[in-house]
This record gives structure tokens, sequence and C-alpha cells, in this order.
């Protein structure tokens, strides 16, 4: 039986760090598309399915706040992962506050990131499910 591979988006800046996390998210099974910008970041977004969206708070030409907005408007429902340096309170509550479901400050534990995007994953599918039972 073959392994279902869920999408990723990783919008990150810095390459070093995008390739990191890149490799250990497939080594775990996840399928990775990559963008170092917003405007690549929305592009992607909006030409692709994903079932999770990693986004870095700062980029070169925005911040990731307006990329989850911007996804917000045309996707209510797949988990966003805020993945960042940016450490205060104010920068965690921006980032629910546009709609992500979780904010984990690097440096982290790589296996705690896939865990955690895991988790939201699987919530996220229960969810869909209950909604297509409830429609039936």
């Amino acid at each position: 039986m073959s392994v279902v591979r869920r999408k990723i988006l990783y919008v990150e800046d810095h390459e070093d760090t995008r390739d990191m996390v890149s490799l250990v998210l497939e080594s775990n099974n996840f399928d990775v598309s990559t963008a170092s910008t917003l405007e690549d970041g929305n592009r992607l977004a909006q030409d692709e399915i994903f079932d999770l969206y990693l986004l870095d708070m700062w980029l070169p030409d925005g911040v990731g706040l307006e990329l989850a907005r911007v996804i917000r408007e045309f996707d209510r429902a797949t988990p966003i992962v805020f993945f960042s340096a940016a450490a205060f309170e104010s920068d965690h509550t921006d980032a629910l506050e546009a709609g992500a479901q979780a904010y984990l400050t690097k440096p982290i534990n790589l296996t705690e990131l896939c865990d955690v995007i895991s988790t939201l994953m699987e919530c996220s599918e229960i969810a869909r499910a209950a909604k297509r039972a409830s429609v039936a």
C-alpha cells in the first residue's frame, strides 16, 4: 500500500533554512514546494492545491502576515503554520489573527515541527470528512 504524500507550500527567504527544512519534511513523506518571496508564494498558493502552508514572518518583499491574509481570501480551511525567528508575543497574536493555526519560533527541533504539521493536517482531514458526511 502506498503512502499518500501531503503537499506543503513552504515560503522562506533564507536558502539554507529552506533547503534543510524541505529535506526533513520530504524525508517524513511530505511533498514540498518552496518559494522565497511573498509574490512567488502567493502565485504558487493560488495555482496549486496544498494541504498546509508553512510561512516565514519576514520576506524580502513583505511579511508572511500579508500572504496568510491573501490565502484566507481564497482558502479558509487549509492549515497555516508560521515558522519564524520573530519571537514577540505580538507576532504570535498577529499570525493567529491573520488565520494561522500555529506559530513556531526558530530554532526548533525539526521533529517537533513535523509533529505539529502532521497533527494539523490530520485535524484538517477529519474536519473535511465530517463536513462531507454532514452534507451527504
